[in-house]
């Protein structure tokens, strides 16, 4: 009989329990399907709620985007831009299992409302994302942090951090199109339309195509393209300038190591070397027709002189933020 009453009393709590785990679910997909992009907003209440009064193991995981609406202005966090990415992982992987994985959630908290959430996760920065797995105790040391390094990749990285921890399956990041149908539909429109007087124009050469000034526009805009570093910076995403710590005043434009580049040291050096292609250019295809040879010197002097000072302020300017140095060497019948 006393066995009878344990085994009863046991499966009254199992089921009691389950019942638990299944209307925390039903509760967390209800307030998935009110977000527009399946990301659930928490607070310190709901995060009590689903996290820390739940019995481990909890029966799913959250990703949690650590979100501050004050600090959406500084360009360098990226806060905007990786909050719309974090939003495509959400309604992607809720679109590419039909809204029927219960397993995984996607959340967001905000400063302002969640202060000691922020605190019992330990944040201390941004940006900042972080899973809650479902054996997850304490928030603070078992949750698993996303590593900032990869945030670079946007949103095709979080979606490779949830499935290396959850072994789950995001499945392919639906973006949505850059120009709606209705604008394509005009381009087109306008493309059919206008088709015969462009023709036209090409036939009879009198299109911006055919001034040379527009393609020696475009080369010396390339040029300064790949040696000022725009190319890194569109891929990292780095910023032209950061703003001193310690003088809020105060924006620094030139970071000193080798770890980082800001964009603008990058037009700078690039503005360097733009200048000597340029003379170089100047004295090869222009200064050879001067007929007055005292010209021809005193260009020639002045393109030297020019050309000497930005190759040095390089120099300088590569010798302080790395610390490598660069020496001249006299050729040796000189000694």
């Amino acid at each position: 009989l006393l066995s009878f009453f344990t085994l009863s009393l046991f499966l009254a709590i199992s089921t009691a329990e389950s019942e638990s785990e299944l209307e925390l679910v039903a509760d967390l997909r209800a307030l998935q399907s009110e977000s527009k992009s399946g990301v659930i907003h928490l607070d310190d209440r709901t995060i009590a709620k689903f996290l820390t009064s739940p019995k481990t193991p909890r029966p799913y995981s959250i990703l949690i985007f650590f979100d501050a609406t004050q600090l959406h202005d500084k360009t360098e966090l990226h806060l905007r831009e990786l909050r719309q990415e974090f939003t495509l992982v959400a309604s992607s992987f809720i679109t590419n299992h039909n809204n029927s994985n219960t397993k995984l959630f996607f959340a967001d908290i905000e400063f302002r409302e969640s202060q000691s959430s922020f605190h019992l996760f330990g944040v201390n920065s941004l940006p900042h994302i972080r899973l809650v797995g479902p054996t997850a105790k304490s928030l603070k040391d078992e949750s698993e942090q996303m590593d900032q390094g990869d945030f670079s990749r946007l949103a095709e990285s979080m979606a490779e951090f949830v499935e290396s921890r959850t072994k789950l399956t995001v499945g392919p990041i639906h973006r949505p199109p850059i120009l709606s149908k209705t604008q394509m539909g005009l381009i087109v429109a306008l493309l059919l339309i206008s088709s015969p007087f462009i023709a036209k124009k090409i036939f009879a050469g009198e299109t911006l195509l055919h001034d040379p000034k527009i393609w020696l526009s475009g080369a010396v805009f390339i040029y300064f393209f790949s040696v000022s570093g725009a190319m890194h910076n569109i891929i990292r995403k780095m910023p032209m300038f950061l703003v001193d710590r310690n003088d809020p005043n105060k924006l620094i434009f030139f970071y000193q190591g080798s770890g980082m580049q800001l964009g603008a040291e990058g037009f700078a050096v690039g503005f360097l070397y733009t200048i000597v292609g340029l003379l170089l250019a100047f004295v090869t295809h222009l200064l050879v027709y001067v007929k007055n040879a005292k010209a021809k010197r005193v260009a020639m002097v002045f393109a030297i002189c020019v050309s000497f000072w930005a190759v040095q302020k390089v120099i300088f300017l590569d010798n302080w933020k790395t610390g490598y140095g660069i020496h001249g060497f006299w050729p040796s019948s000189w000694n």
